[in-house]
């Protein structure tokens, strides 16, 4: 007996069917670089496969849950460049989450084509929209362990085959106990595992005796939750406060699978751990995933999503640049692009990181993605942070791209009526792009309503080219700075105005809202020892722009925390490269719908603030506060790439807090050893928190190893004031911030508020 993906949307049609039947396409990853490969759809519609028509061999390509979108024509660089040689009609473009590249195919007909296209269009749409039971029944996961186990393919498992599979599923069982469970689900005593008694066999594994306990505790005859008993956990443990017997009843009646216990409102267990799994059950709160905060302050007054050299997919010497950077970055909720500008062989300007070897795009391809996809993940304003060496000529070229193809998009004006002593807020720039750059010396309009005095000896801004005294600038380096500024391009510059950063007293006595300074981090690091609350008090009126070295040619990243800790709205990260770096700017901009913006705490804002990161007295309010966080148990963790295959993890649990320096802690459970199905650690780590309202809480899950650094296997990252208290599970994301379902940590969460010491 076959299993397939269970949902009651799946109806198995021609398409379907002629993806199982497979398909010779050939896949494309550069004009020279284009080979046949035979790609198949697998049984449990949830895995492609291919397989060389040279070789034969067979490899695997994706899942299905991997896939965030197909698009049609040629809508890559790559396909782009062979649109003489291919019709758009026989090409697609795979889209995978996170940062994997992006399958390019071209099919042999547009009917084959078009097959591939629907059908994925099709099966990525059910994977999306499974819900919470069938995502806890894990039948596609089910189906592909099976697939995985059953060597000789003759639809049985036996047990030296189930032995295989547990350690497959990163889980060395006790031999006796694993032949216990096997026999148990055996009921055809035929020695083997087929259909239903292998999904018996599964489920048999996920019991989640961690849970049981927890019901049992509340449920007085251990079987069911009755309203009032639910409603005792929801109050005592939960800490849900106001309405909760009708909070109780909604929980009920979304999570019990059972018709007769919904109707008596009861919650069985299976019902009380669905409510667990559920996002009303993880540790993030979800009224904080909403659009939940005031969007109506001045910008300087929010975080802002920021990215670095938007345009590179690798490091920032060889690496590729591509406009897929830049749909990457707004898909994720950055709200500030870079855009290296340079001047084209062929008369038109290119984006790339100057003077290297990294590859080079078209501006105008970079403004046409922005058009297509600047509003997609948020509609709030995008800033465009323009690095601008091009020549007279191509600058003029700079803005009639900008113009035309963004029309009235771009910000070319001050809002009409607006304050001209502060900045504008997200919500009064909705669906605007606002240009950062320099500006000519003198306007004939800006958002103070007075001319700028000229700024006499700035050179170019290069995010890159070590900081220099202006007595230092060459002739030819002003002379290159004036040249620039006698373009159309400066009236595309609005309300983030470029200026070179001299001092907090300087920037006071200018007074000028709209100005925007760039600062390396090492600049912004002594800023913050020399003068922490002078930098916290700047940042309550004016913005400042936070990038990466030039040393950091691998394209890493430095700590965003220092930098928001004294309220540095942009503080722009690599964002193609994966780390805990992008995990704490993941973790701080997944509050809020998303959006990119997240505002400020009120001691971030007050123009007269005392705050300081050093002294946390200096914060007004109560506290500190006391975190107990008991890491109970996981869940199903996902074995690490590196290593063999056969390996299983060791895993151990480290809880960190980032945060002011006071604040700055970590603590890691035991490992658990041989087990990453379902370890079990019941340890309790212990935190004090001084400045919740900046702190983040991060969750790692690594492979315990003695001879060498551990290898990484999930994160979790979120706001301090964004967690829920009581029993949560943690769903853990992979290294590139993706969702690896259904691996997970069971952890209980006490907070608590400690008087200060006298």
């Amino acid at each position: 007996m076959a299993l397939h993906l269970y949902s009651p949307r799946l109806q198995m049609d021609g398409t379907l069917e002629q993806m199982q039947e497979g398909t010779l396409m050939r896949k494309v990853k550069s004009k020279s670089w284009k080979k046949q490969r035979y790609f198949r759809l697998q049984d449990d519609c949830m895995t492609v496969l291919y397989k060389s028509k040279k070789t034969g061999y067979t490899k695997y390509a994706f899942s299905i849950s991997d896939v965030e979108t197909v698009r049609e024509g040629h809508q890559s660089e790559v396909l782009q460049s062979l649109a003489e040689d291919f019709p758009p009609e026989h090409c697609f473009t795979v889209i995978f989450h996170g940062r994997r590249g992006n399958l390019d195919l071209i099919a042999g007909s547009p009917e084959e084509a078009q097959c591939w296209v629907r059908g994925l269009r099709r099966l990525v749409e059910i994977v999306t929209k499974m819900d919470q039971q069938e995502k806890m029944d894990q039948y596609p996961s089910i189906c592909s362990w099976f697939q995985k186990a059953d060597k000789n393919k003759d639809g049985r498992m036996s047990f030296k085959e189930v032995r295989q599979l547990l350690k497959m599923m990163n889980m060395d069982m006790n031999e006796d106990h694993a032949l216990r469970l096997f026999q148990m689900a055996d009921r055809s005593e035929s020695g083997t595992l087929e259909g239903e008694e292998f999904v018996l066999f599964y489920k048999a594994l996920m019991q989640r005796d961690d849970v049981l306990d927890v019901f049992q505790v509340f449920s007085q005859d251990g079987k069911k939750l009755t309203l009032l008993e639910f409603v005792d956990f929801l109050q005592q443990e939960q800490l849900e406060g106001e309405n909760t017997q009708e909070f109780a009843m909604e929980l009920i009646a979304r999570y019990e699978p059972s018709e007769t216990a919904r109707a008596r409102h009861m919650l069985s267990v299976d019902g009380f751990l669905l409510y667990l799994l559920s996002p009303e059950g993880t540790i993030f709160n979800p009224a904080h995933g909403l659009l939940c905060q005031d969007m109506t302050q001045p910008l300087c007054h929010y975080f802002i999503s920021s990215s670095h050299n938007t345009y590179l997919l690798e490091d920032q010497l060889r690496g590729q640049s591509s406009v897929e950077g830049y749909i990457r970055a707004l898909k994720r909720g950055c709200r500030c692009l870079e855009v290296d500008c340079w001047d084209g062989p062929s008369g038109e300007p290119v984006v790339y990181h100057g003077h290297t070897f990294t590859s080079k795009i078209a501006f105008k391809d970079v403004v046409t993605t922005l058009g297509q996809y600047a509003f997609q993940a948020s509609d709030y304003p995008v800033i465009l942070s323009l690095e601008n060496h091009c020549g007279p000529e191509q600058q003029d070229l700079l803005a009639q791209h900008l113009k035309g193809i963004l029309g009235e998009r771009l910000l070319m004006a001050p809002l009409d009526g607006h304050d001209p002593t502060q900045l504008p807020s997200p919500e009064e720039l909705r669906g605007k792009i606002i240009l950062k750059g320099k500006r000519a010396e003198s306007l004939a309009h800006s958002p103070s309503g007075q001319p700028d005095k000229a700024l006499e000896g700035e050179a170019s801004e290069d995010d890159d080219e070590p900081e220099v005294e202006e007595d230092s600038l060459s002739q030819e380096a002003k002379r290159k700075a004036k040249k620039f500024q006698a373009t159309e391009l400066s009236d595309c510059i609005v309300y983030c105005h470029s200026v070179p950063f001299r001092g907090f007293q300087q920037a006071l006595a200018r007074r000028q809202p709209h100005d925007t300074a760039s600062l390396t981090e090492a600049k912004a690091r002594k800023l913050i020892k020399e003068a922490g609350n002078e930098f916290v008090r700047h940042n309550t009126w004016q913005l400042t722009r936070i990038y990466p070295s030039g040393l950091r040619t691998d394209s890493s990243n430095y700590d965003p925390q220092e930098m928001w800790n004294v309220g540095c709205q942009l503080v722009a990260l690599n964002v193609q490269t994966a780390g805990a770096e992008m995990d704490l700017c993941d973790g701080l901009f997944r509050q809020n719908a998303r959006c990119g913006y997240v505002l400020k705490p009120a001691f971030l804002r007050e123009t007269g603030t005392a705050f300081d990161p050093d002294n946390p007295r200096s914060r007004a309010g109560g506290g500190p506060w006391s975190l107990a966080i008991q890491v109970i148990s996981g869940q199903q963790l996902p074995k690490v790439t590196s290593g063999k295959a056969s390996a299983i993890v060791d895993p151990l649990v480290r809880v960190e807090i980032h945060g002011i320096p006071a604040d700055e802690a970590r603590r890691e459970t035991q490992y658990v050893d041989n087990n990453g199905f379902n370890p079990s650690w019941g340890e309790t780590l212990q935190f004090k928190v001084h400045v919740p309202e900046l702190a983040l809480v991060r969750f790692v899950v690594e492979d315990y190893d003695k001879t060498s650094r551990n290898d990484f296997v999930g994160q979790f990252t979120l706001p301090f004031a964004s967690i829920k208290s009581g029993y949560r599970h943690v769903h853990l994301l992979s290294k590139d911030g993706m969702a690896i379902p259904p691996s997970s940590l069971f952890v209980h969460i006490q907070i608590t508020e400690l008087p200060y010491p006298e």
